[in-house]
């Protein structure tokens, strides 16, 4: 998916004003050697197996800013990119996103069902995190420091910022292919929820009753009813099973479905 990814970026890349990095955390699948047959393109091999390493090693290999950081599978168009770039030059935000569309092409029945639930859930499109891209300013990444060793540091960035501070622009979205099988998409619910829970603990799940209570609000019919129930049902099952893997040495649980 890397390719695909680096192709969204092409036009960007050939500005020749922005670092592109790709840090290959751990990777044995043969990104590196796809990452350097593009020019213009920097590739760092991080012997861990950890995001946070990967975002931090990155971050060494720039003095330039703002930053846009975006995960691997993240197809994000320039017009995105430049708007992004823009808001935080101007100096009123510390931290942006772009806008994104969920992409459920081949996905099962009750996997689009989930999304159609979660697109309908106003904060899952207020936040920094669930889009798999955010940028930083200077004085942004410098309330930061580094990332921290936590699953979810989309999740994490986006606390440091009241909303006053942070924005989701406008943008031409950005596309986020989905799972398209359950079982990849229990996979990736699980590695959220555990690392929600992490950071939800001074907060009491507070962010839980607010998602549930949107979810509710959205139902407008049989059909919206529905996928509310399958959104439920998902995120019931997904938070069971991250409370059992927590139990357990954690794994990096992936969506295989789209490779």
């Amino acid at each position: 998916m890397i390719e695909r990814t680096l192709q969204s970026l092409s036009e960007v890349i050939g500005w020749g004003t922005v670092d592109v990095v790709v840090a290959c955390n751990g990777c044995t699948d043969g990104t590196d050697a796809i990452v350097s047959r593009w020019e213009g393109v920097s590739v760092l091999q991080v012997p861990e197996a950890s995001k946070a390493a990967a975002l931090n090693a990155g971050d060494q290999c720039t003095c330039l800013w703002p930053r846009l950081y975006l995960d691997a599978d993240i197809e994000v168009n320039t017009k995105a990119l430049r708007a992004v770039f823009t808001a935080l030059e101007d100096g009123a935000l510390l931290a942006a996103r772009p806008a994104f569309r969920y992409d459920t092409q081949g996905a099962s029945a009750p996997v689009r069902a989930y999304y159609r639930a979660r697109s309908r859930i106003p904060g899952n499109a207020q936040g920094l995190w669930g889009a798999g891209v955010y940028a930083l300013s200077r004085p942004g990444h410098d309330r930061l420091g580094m990332f921290p060793d936590l699953t979810g540091d989309d999740y994490f960035v986006d606390r440091l910022f009241d909303e006053r501070e942070k924005a989701v622009l406008p943008t031409e979205p950005v596309i986020v292919r989905t799972p398209r099988t359950t079982a990849a998409l229990l996979a990736v619910l699980r590695r959220t929820y555990r690392g929600n829970s992490e950071q939800d603990v001074a907060t009491g799940g507070a962010s839980l009753t607010r998602t549930m209570r949107e979810l509710l609000a959205s139902v407008r019919g049989p059909w919206t009813a529905f996928d509310a129930f399958i959104y439920a049902t998902f995120a019931i099952v997904g938070r069971r099973r991250a409370s059992l893997s927590a139990m357990s040495s954690p794994v990096w649980e992936r969506d295989e479905s789209r490779r």
